[in-house]
């Protein structure tokens, strides 16, 4: 039997979620598990294919996708162990698909409207990609933007983690059992509600300068970035930090200062090009979806 270690279920899943659910992945994975290591015929494939089931193909190009996605969300090598994980989960995924279509599954409202989603996500983002036409970000734009972000930079910067809970109470729970000794990591892991919880609230460097400014702090909002410049090394915000009238709220942990390191111009451009990309993107999809607007009959 094929059996799959803990990092390459995990990749494994990253590799099928966008595909299968994540409702499904256990059992994906068990059903890789379930397979035979190898092939029960030895009969020469065709070309081009990994493995066939029951006639239908299952190609290079999928397992090779499969791959990629494993590499890039779960951070997880490529490696013959993985290939082979994956290829056995596409081989499961194709025997499900495959029972699913005898069984008359294919007919069935839930899919038919999952179709329809699909097929109406597919025609949209390929008439975006067709009809939108962002400005090119020049070089000028570039360096501008790269010297307004290092004006904005203070002379220190910070390695912060964070725990962002909806309300009060259990921001008040969560400050009780840091105080009793609980690792800050494990109660992100458990209470936050910030894209950084899986990592245990840990976030990026960060620096600005002080005392802080709305909009100069380096997309923190600023009552985090006025905290944080307060913290010493290993500090603990001791109380949460409110970031609106009703929350949600913040607490904070510095885990490390150093003086700011300023990177060069060369070797932020490229990441600089892409969020200014990204915004030019957004501006000629707002100027495309108002010049559709004005042709079209729209009630509310």
């Amino acid at each position: 039997m094929f059996r799959l270690d803990s990092t390459i279920r995990a990749a494994c899943a990253a590799a099928f979620v966008s595909v299968a659910g994540s409702t499904l992945l256990p059992t994906l994975v068990q059903a890789a598990d379930a397979l035979p290591a190898a092939p029960l015929a030895a009969a020469s494939l065709p070309a081009g294919a990994i493995a066939v089931v029951n006639g239908v193909n299952i190609t290079q190009v999928q397992l090779d996708e499969a791959v990629r996605v494993a590499v890039q969300l779960a951070h997880q090598p490529d490696s013959p162990q993985l290939r082979q994980a994956l290829k056995q989960q596409l081989i499961a995924r194709e025997l499900f698909r495959q029972n699913a279509e005898e069984a008359g599954y294919g007919a069935k409202p839930e899919v038919q409207q999952a179709m329809e989603q699909a097929k109406a996500n597919a025609e949209t983002q390929l008439y975006l990609k067709d009809n939108v036409r962002p400005d090119a970000v020049s070089d000028a734009q570039l360096k501008a933007r790269y010297d307004e972000i290092v004006a904005m930079l203070g002379k220190q910067e910070y390695k912060p983690r964070i725990i962002v809970v909806p309300d009060a109470a259990t921001a008040t729970t969560v400050l009780a059992q840091l105080r009793s000794g609980q690792a800050f990591d494990a109660l992100a892991r458990q209470f936050s509600k910030a894209p950084s919880a899986l990592a245990g609230g840990e976030l990026p460097w960060v620096s600005f300068r002080t005392p802080a400014e709305e909009g100069r702090t380096q997309g923190l909002p600023l009552p985090i970035a006025q905290a944080m410049s307060k913290l010493p090394v290993g500090g603990v915000t001791s109380q949460a930090v409110a970031l609106g009238k009703d929350g949600p709220y913040a607490i904070l942990k510095v885990d490390a200062i150093r003086p700011t390191q300023v990177p060069a111009f060369d070797q932020a451009k490229e990441t600089i090009r892409q969020q200014l990309q990204a915004l030019a993107t957004e501006k000629a999809a707002a100027q495309f979806t108002a010049g559709l607007a004005k042709s079209a009959t729209i009630l509310q």
